[in-house]
């Protein structure tokens, strides 16, 4: 049994103080190798009008949480399905799900992480659904799990609630957040397209917080700084991958932290409360709003692996997105975390494919 230790002050505010170091030095880089792929940033960039889109009817989809599916909570204007992700020196591939799918046949995608990562796997799942409708699928959801396959090509598609990717244990003590342990990666083995998330559960407080406390070694924390806590944890993540996975067998991607929309001031209207009523993206490529401290966490951690990890940084693509939210249309909430499906997230998902189809 661990005993309670009490945070040592002095200890923390030093790490608070190189953690505000590492995120200027980080942010301040003009670029980023793990974003970078044949001398073009797909994620610096801006939104631009398509009336083609979006690539599917979120309607005739079944894979899509209520919450998510705006069109049918209501939701009439659809500006915001008609705007596709231009990076700025370069184009990307338009999603083609038949391609995909015949190019990975017989394989095994998965997603593991908190509700965005469920976000983007409903987004995958629907789109791969449309570009093949005459394909038989399989379709089965539980609580922490939800798997599509087309067993015309052997492919499946899971998503794997798990939102620290680190323990989260009751004890005695309580609820205890274990940042340098993991019980759950014999899920992760055999899968041959990996996607991570996590990072909105980390900046949870108060009445939101799902933990009691921290844990490292054998010691117990009532109290620790969130984004070093968030570290440690995001290190023990890639030391798995690093000493697991075989490169030349799973290819490993790490969604990025996604935007929230809650005070209209961060992007410069400071009258508007929320997301609610928003209908058209942010113009240029350059958002006014603070940036995350977690992104320099992300790339801190995943710079230093020995294990190549795709970074998809979605940051900025979907700060320019106060469009893109349920906001009213959710279930009876004013949700401006999530993004309606079809929307935002396809985004991610062209851009997930535009990697694949390089490699």
């Amino acid at each position: 049994m661990s005993t309670k230790t009490k945070t040592n002050s002095s200890w923390f505010s030093c790490l608070s103080y190189i953690n505000k170091v590492l995120v200027f030095l980080l942010l301040s880089r003009t670029s980023y190798s793990l974003e970078v792929s044949n001398n073009c940033n797909y994620f610096q960039g801006s939104w631009v009008f398509d009336d083609s889109y979006p690539l599917y009817d979120s309607l005739q989809c079944p894979f899509i949480d209520q919450g998510l599916n705006c069109i049918k909570n209501g939701r009439t204007d659809n500006f915001y399905l008609k705007y596709k992700w231009q990076p700025t020196d370069c184009d990307i591939p338009r999603f083609n799900g038949e391609d995909l799918l015949i190019n990975y046949r017989g394989k095994n995608f998965m997603f593991v992480g908190d509700s965005l990562s469920s976000n983007q796997w409903q987004s995958l799942a629907c789109m791969l659904h449309a570009a093949v409708p005459n394909s038989n699928y399989t379709f089965d959801r539980t609580r922490n799990r939800s798997v599509l396959s087309f067993p015309e090509f052997e492919f499946t598609v899971t998503f794997l609630k798990d939102g620290f990717l680190v323990d989260l244990v009751v004890e005695e003590a309580g609820r205890v957040l274990k940042l340098d342990s993991l019980s759950r990666t014999e899920e992760w083995k055999g899968i041959d397209v990996l996607i991570f998330n996590s990072y909105h559960w980390w900046i949870h407080t108060g009445r939101l917080q799902t933990w009691d406390y921290f844990q490292v070694g054998d010691k117990l924390y009532k109290d620790m700084d969130h984004m070093e806590a968030y570290k440690i944890a995001l290190t023990t993540w890639a030391n798995w991958v690093d000493s697991n996975i075989d490169p030349a067998v799973t290819k490993v991607f790490f969604q990025g932290i996604s935007a929230v929309h809650y005070r209209g001031k961060d992007w410069d209207q400071p009258m508007v409360q929320d997301c609610s009523g928003q209908t058209k993206p942010i113009e240029g490529s350059t958002y006014p709003g603070e940036r995350y401290s977690g992104e320099a966490v992300v790339k801190s951690v995943l710079s230093n692996m020995t294990k190549p990890v795709n970074l998809l940084d979605i940051t900025l693509l979907t700060q320019l997105r106060k469009d893109g939210h349920p906001a009213r249309f959710a279930s009876g909430t004013t949700d401006c975390s999530h993004w309606c499906v079809a929307g935002v997230p396809d985004s991610w998902n062209e851009l997930l494919y535009t990697i694949l189809i390089q490699k």
